[in-house]
């Protein structure tokens, strides 16, 4: 274990029994996983050769001799770091040639040569095994329960490309000097350390875990159950899991151990802010194949040269394995995930509008691939091949144009389709439904008048806003208004549609009793233009509260409301969407009636999936009718109990609409969120009716979909709506051996209908490289992008699935894939270190994060309508979304500069970076907390909440008081910049050090050991350290 040097193992990759191919002990032998990874190679494939790269020179200086540990930075709470700041991003390769004359160039992205391993690799962070004294549940082999690893010497300074950091032993009182740097195979001296290029990790200091005493419990894991650690149970003794419940008894065995200082290991903050260093506020232009783009955390400006924009389609990798055995070892998912209808910024070309009038787009005869920069004109310009099947079509005459010397259309730049990644066609009649142009789409705003909702406020304060929002509808850029007629109806357990006719002096009220048979009973007036009919909705918006004021029916109903939307939006041949304000679990006699079925004792069983499942199939079958009709469901739930949301969200997920959800609302507290969110949902951009289909050139294609969708086959995604927060991921599987040359090819075409009732063709386009280099696919992967998938496809497989047998599938294919980096990129080292690809040094934190959502947790402490809330809202979000979600934003608000425009820096997710003297803002996309250390500066509490002192903040407040003071208004900004990113309005929740409110807040501090159950991420660092050590052996 101590000797230097690589041996290499037989091929892990080989089939074996167990799960999907993994060794035996890997996840549950008798099921085999169809989500988010592929299987065992073939019995019939070749065994693996790790292949030889020459290492590429360290980076970083060494620390001085005798230095002392590092220390912590008072102002931002963090550690103080020596030297340049380190960038993410080695140079440029040699002979690199600029992206284009017109723009800044980029380092080493947006170059696409030869793909051949000739090169040094990319730069890897290696970190020590911390593995001693320690029993890991699931892990290891049989019988290594009560195993040691052997100690090595101390451990080395700064993370440097390829170097290695032996095992630590505890260290005698005095000083230490740190080993000289050695060579990464022998231990000799190695050569001078280049100027810092990569960015910097921290200093390692040394550490030793806490081992359980002998004959105490095992310490528990994901589950309450002992098999719920991350790993399958192995043969041997129960061993166990770091990251155990608390109140679990972990112990010291031994004498007292240092910790590892905690910036040793691969930090987010540092990855986003070295991007931002060497990316932000350039050009980024997507004119090169393959080439991975800036964060989804960088503010850059992006400009369509060929590919579509990263706002619009990110991917999981930007380089495919050329053969599907490739794939299956490195188990690297190949996905996408595509925003169609994404916001530009106003910097940014929007999109471009192509219209070929009654001759519609130009498409392969064929593959049907729209006209895109991948089709290759020849013979003089009189046909084209396609890109993507290789057919060679004929130019329609009205589209014949001659060639240049280069053999391009000389309106090459005229022609969007031609040179622009991204575009929109105006659609022919052929794309229209029933051959007819269609009509501007309604909105239908439909009210719970049920107890509840009077009760709270609820009513009264959406027909208030309603009077204000409808001036708000959305419209095209040049239309003076909105062209969206609005509708109305509020229920209990019958329904009561408003006739508001601009003809009328009063509304008319009518009632649907019958709540089996639904109908609507008017047609004239019910759908109508706001202007037109402004006086008679007020007049109805003024007297619905004060009709429903003495209520005392408590049920509601909830299917047949759906069913009434339907019916009108039918009756008035258009799409639309509904807008639903509910309160309560249906339990009226009617369609869709539900039962209270909350029962926690399901948690950690095979029957737990039911609790993500909906009660029965009458919403299932009303999200089919949803979207045959174009009828987007977006449902405003105002619960005080149990409401069922696996079951009534269903609807809202499948037709593309958004779930919004106010537990034990008060309209003092909670109503500006609320009216945030409504104002949003209403304004935002959307399409209708839409259809997107997915195609790809020869050698691999589309396999599977997440996101707020419906699928009637296996190739379209029918969305009743799709608006411009919504993603959809694909994910990809060879068919055949994929071309270097050629590369891989992907054209997403979103048919829709627009809000002024125009039907439109939207297509993106992208480029990836091929490779048949296992390197040139891993330092061309992008985490964030990854973690959108691994979300994706967990929750989806939660419904049909265990959920350990998920949490062990995520666990082991995290493994898998590190595995196959250390096998067939790294150079040859001890297998006592852990070595991490450049591009994926924080995929252990992020999938720890991910293994400790509320979702995948299993604990019974988390509401199971939170649980299945959380489901919904992330299979719908894009990647800049899953990334806060996972992983919060933590701000210390005390460190900002009242003077500079620029937010303060973000800090790690962890108690270790709070401080009695500090105050923490986080947020992650759902909710936003600030938290006040008990000795916060006394001008900033004077500044920001107009009180004198700490022990005046009343936690209650959830808006900070307009105080006229740098302070409050430097907060305020960063609070609204950080809102308006995001699709939610987050609720700010004031938290005072060591009071009870403080434990939703540090459940966010995802870098410690979770308060439900989870594993640290230095612990999570250590199993999955250990499960590629035995994946190697």
């Amino acid at each position: 274990m101590s000797q230097q040097g690589y041996v290499a193992p037989p091929p892990y990759s080989q089939p074996q029994p167990g799960l999907g191919g993994y060794p035996p002990g890997f996840g549950t032998p008798v099921m085999s996983p169809t989500y988010g990874h592929y299987g065992g190679a073939s019995p019939t494939s070749p065994p693996s050769q790790p292949t030889a790269l020459k290492s590429a020179a360290p980076y970083g200086t060494p620390g001085p001799l005798n230095a002392p540990p590092p220390t912590q930075n008072n102002l931002h709470n963090g550690p103080n770091f020596s030297g340049n700041f380190m960038q993410r991003l080695p140079g440029p390769p040699p002979g690199a040639t600029p992206t284009s004359n017109a723009s800044p160039s980029y380092p080493p992205y947006g170059h696409s040569s030869p793909l051949t391993n000739n090169g040094p690799p990319p730069p890897v962070h290696q970190m020590t095994n911390q593995l001693n004294n320690m029993q890991i549940g699931g892990y290891g082999h049989p019988g290594s329960g009560s195993s040691q690893m052997p100690l090595g010497p101390g451990m080395q300074g700064p993370y440097t490309s390829q170097s290695h950091l032996p095992a630590p032993g505890p260290l005698a009182p005095g000083p230490h000097v740190p080993p000289g740097p050695t060579n990464n195979i022998n231990g000799l001296p190695s050569e001078p350390r280049l100027p810092p290029t990569s960015m910097q990790d921290g200093i390692a200091g040394h550490h030793n875990f806490q081992s359980q005493i002998p004959g105490q419990p095992p310490n528990l894991g994901y589950s309450l159950q002992n098999s719920g650690n991350y790993g399958a149970q192995l043969p041997g003794p129960p061993m166990s899991y770091p990251g155990a419940f608390p109140g679990s008894q972990q112990q010291m065995s031994g004498p007292p151990q240092k910790k590892l200082d905690p910036d040793s290991i691969p930090s987010p903050i540092q990855v986003i802010d070295g991007d931002k260093v060497s990316r932000a506020g350039q050009v980024y232009t997507t004119n090169v194949r393959g080439q991975v783009p800036p964060l989804v955390t960088t503010d850059c400006t992006i400009q369509d040269q060929g590919n579509a924009s990263p706002r619009y389609i990110r991917c999981t990798t930007y380089c495919f394995p050329t053969s599907s055995d490739m794939a299956k070892q490195a188990q690297i998912p190949l996905a996408a995930v595509i925003k169609p209808l994404a916001v530009v910024p106003q910097n940014e070309t929007p999109l471009y509008l192509v219209n070929h009038g009654e001759t519609g787009p130009i498409r392969c005869n064929r593959c049907k691939a729209y006209m895109c920069p991948f089709m290759q004109f020849i013979e003089g310009g009189r046909r084209y091949q396609c890109g993507f099947c290789n057919c060679v079509n004929d130019v329609p005459p009205f589209y014949f144009q001659h060639l240049d010397h280069i053999g391009r259309r000389v309106d090459y730049y005229e022609r969007p389709e031609l040179s622009l990644g991204s575009y929109e066609y105006v659609a022919s009649l052929d794309y229209c439904r029933k051959n007819k142009p269609p009509i501007a789409p309604a909105y239908i705003f439909m009210i719970d008048v049920s107890y509840n909702n009077v009760k709270n406020g609820v009513v009264r304060l959406i027909c208030e806003e309603l009077k204000t929002l409808l001036d708000r509808l959305p419209s095209e850029d040049n239309a003076e208004s909105s062209a969206i007629r609005v509708g109305f109806v509020t229920y209990n357990k019958v329904l009561h549609f408003y006739n508001v006719n601009s003809n009328l002096a009063q509304p008319q009220m009518m009632v649907v009793t019958d709540m089996a048979e639904v109908f609507l009973p008017l047609l004239d007036g019910f759908l109508v233009n706001f202007k037109e009919s402004r006086s008679v909705i007020h007049n109805l918006l003024g007297q619905i509260p004060e009709m429903f004021a003495d209520t005392n029916e408590s049920e509601t109903v909830f299917a047949p409301v759906i069913q009434a939307g339907i019916e009108a939006l039918k009756a008035a041949d258009c799409a639309g969407k509904l807008f639903i304000f509910h309160s309560s679990l249906p339990t009226a006699e009617a369609p869709g009636k539900l039962k209270n079925r909350d029962d926690r004792k399901l948690i950690n069983t095979d029957k737990e999936k039911t609790l993500f499942m909906p009660q029965n199939n009458v919403y299932e079958h009303l999200a089919k009718d949803c979207v045959a009709a174009g009828c987007c469901v977006d449902l405003f739930l105002f619960p005080n109990q149990y409401a069922d949301v696996a079951s009534m969200g269903l609807v809202t997920m499948l037709t593309g609409g958004t779930m919004y959800k106010y537990n034990h609302f008060q309209v003092h507290t909670d109503g500006p969120q609320f009216i945030n969110d409504l104002r949003k949902d209403i304004e935002k951009q959307i399409g209708f009716d839409a259809i997107m289909r997915v195609r790809t050139s020869t050698g691999f294609r589309p396999t599977d979909f997440f996101g707020g969708i419906f699928m009637n086959n296996t190739t379209d995604v029918e969305m009743a709506a799709v608006d411009c927060d919504k993603a959809v991921t694909v994910e990809f599987k060879h068919d055949d051996k994929l071309s270097e040359d050629t590369g891989a090819l992907i054209q997403c075409a979103l048919l829709y209908t627009t809000i002024n009732g125009q039907r439109r063709l939207l297509v993106h386009n992208i480029s990836l490289n091929c490779s048949s280099q296992m390197a040139d696919i891993y330092k061309s992967c992008e985490t964030d992008a990854l973690i959108n998938f691994f979300a994706k496809s967990a929750y989806k497989a939660i419904l049909h699935h265990p959920l350990k047998t998920v949490r062990d599938v995520l666990v082991s294919q995290t493994a898998h894939i590190l595995a196959c980096y250390r096998k067939n990129c790294a150079s040859p080292s001890a297998v006592s270190q852990l070595i991490l690809p450049d591009s994926m040094k924080v995929l252990p934190v992020y999938m720890n994060c991910l293994l400790k959502n509320d979702v995948l947790i299993g604990s019974p402490e988390v509401p199971t309508d939170e649980r299945a809330f959380q489901r919904q809202l992330v299979m719908s979000m894009d990647v800049a979304s899953t990334q806060l979600f996972f992983y919060p934003l933590l701000l210390p608000i005390h460190t900002m500069d009242t003077k500079s425009d620029a937010a303060p820096a973000a800090v790690r997710c962890s108690e270790e970076r709070l401080s009695e003297g500090g105050m923490f803002l986080l947020a992650n996309g759902i909710c936003m907390f600030l938290w006040l250390g008990v000795s916060s500066p006394p001008e900033f509490i004077q500044g920001i909440f107009n009180v004198p002192s700490f022990a005046h903040i009343t936690p209650e407040a959830t808006l900070l008081p307009e105080v006229d003071s740098p302070h409050s208004k430097k907060l305020r900004s960063i609070i609204e910049n950080i809102q308006n990113k995001c699709e939610h309005s987050m609720k700010l929740v004031i938290v005072k050090q060591k009071d009870k409110a403080e434990m939703p807040f540090r459940q966010l501090l995802v870098e410690d050991k979770s308060l439900l159950g989870g594993a640290s991420y230095m612990d999570f660092l250590c199993c999955v350290h250990k499960e590629i050590r035995q994946l190697l052996s």
